[in-house]
C-alpha cells in the first residue's frame, strides 16, 4: 500500500489521526522536500520533530528523487506499506496525481489523506472561496526570463469580478546553470522564496508593459505569510501599501481581491493596512 499524506499547514502536529495511524504502520516514510515546507522548515530539526512526533526515521525526497526515482518508492508499496508525506494538501501539486497514476498502473494500492492546504486556508481572510477565479503562478523573473502568461489570466478573473490567489514561486535545489552546461555532478543554487514585496513589484511591471489597467499600485489586495502557523501573519492593503510590509519568514502568497459584497469586506477591516502595521 502506498499512503500519500497531507501534513497541512502548521507544524508537525497538524497531520489528521487517520494520516497518523497511516504513519505508524508504515515500512518506510519518505517526505517530499520541495513543492512547500512546514512552518518549522525542512532543516534537520525540523525533520528531527516529525522524526519523534512519529517515532519513526524519514527520508527526505527531493525533486529529483520524487520525478526520477519514484518508481523505486512504488515498487517497495508492492509489499510493503509506504508512506510519502506531502506539506499542505496530496493535490495541491501535479507531481503527486502522476505518482498515483503510475502506482495504480503497476497494481499497487494507494490511499490518499488529505488535509487543509493554501487553496482552502486563504479563506481565513473573509474573502468567499466560491468567489476566486483560476490561480496563478508568479515565477521569479531572470534578466533573460520574464513571463507573464498570469497576466491574461488575472484578466480574466478580474473582469468577472473574482479574486485570484497568486501562489509564489519556491526555488528549492535547482541545479545552477554552469553545471547544467558543464555535465558530470550537479551544483545546486541555495533556496530562495519569493516575498509578496516581490510578487507586487513584478506584477506592477507587467502590468506597464501591457498597459491595460487589469490592476495597479490602488489595487486591493491580501497577503498572506506562514498560512497556518502560529505565527501566521495577514495584511490587507493596496499593492502599494503591502509593497512596504514586511511579511518575514516564508511561505508567502497574494490574493488579488476581485468585487467584494459587505460581509467580505467586513471581515477584511481585521486585517487593514493601517491596523497590522
Amino acid at each position: 500500500m502506498l499512503y500519500i499524506i497531507g501534513l497541512g499547514l502548521g507544524d508537525e502536529r497538524d497531520i489528521t489521526l487517520r494520516g497518523l495511524e497511516a504513519v505508524k504502520k508504515s515500512q518506510k516514510i519518505y517526505m517530499e522536500a520541495y513543492t512547500s515546507l512546514l512552518s518549522f522548515g525542512l532543516s534537520s530539526d525540523g525533520l528531527s520533530n516529525l522524526e519523534k512526533f512519529y517515532g519513526k526515521p524519514i527520508t527526505l525526497a527531493d525533486r529529483e528523487m520524487v520525478e526520477e526515482k519514484a518508481g523505486e518508492m512504488i515498487e517497495e508499496a508492492i509489499d510493503n506499506d509506504i508512506a510519502f508525506l506531502v506539506v499542505g494538501d496530496p493535490f495541491g501539486a501535479t507531481t503527486h496525481s502522476d505518482l498515483v497514476v503510475r502506482a495504480k498502473k503497476l497494481g499497487v494500492k494507494v490511499e490518499v489523506v488529505h488535509n487543509a492546504s493554501v487553496m482552502n486556508a486563504v479563506g481565513i481572510c473573509g474573502l468567499q472561496l466560491y468567489l476566486y477565479g483560476e490561480t496563478v503562478s508568479i515565477p521569479f523573473f531572470t534578466e533573460t526570463w520574464r513571463p507573464d502568461s498570469f497576466y491574461e489570466k488575472i484578466k480574466k478573473n478580474r473582469a468577472l469580478g473574482l479574486h485570484t490567489l497568486c501562489l509564489l514561486d519556491i526555488r528549492v535545489k535547482e541545479p545552477t546553470f554552469e553545471s547544467l552546461c558543464r555535465g558530470g555532478k550537479k551544483q545546486y543554487e541555495p533556496p530562495r522564496y519569493m516575498t509578496v514585496n516581490t510578487a507586487i513589484e513584478q506584477l506592477l511591471e507587467v502590468e506597464e508593459k501591457r498597459g491595460e489597467s487589469v490592476y495597479g499600485e490602488e489595487t486591493e489586495c491580501v497577503g498572506f505569510a506562514r498560512l497556518g502557523a502560529e505565527d501566521q501573519k495577514i495584511v490587507s492593503g493596496t499593492m502599494k501599501q503591502l509593497e512596504s510590509v514586511d511579511f518575514g519568514a516564508p511561505l508567502h502568497c497574494l490574493v488579488i481581491v476581485g468585487k467584494t459584497h459587505p460581509v467580505e469586506e467586513e471581515m477584511l477591516e481585521f486585517y487593514k493596512y493601517e491596523t497590522a502595521n
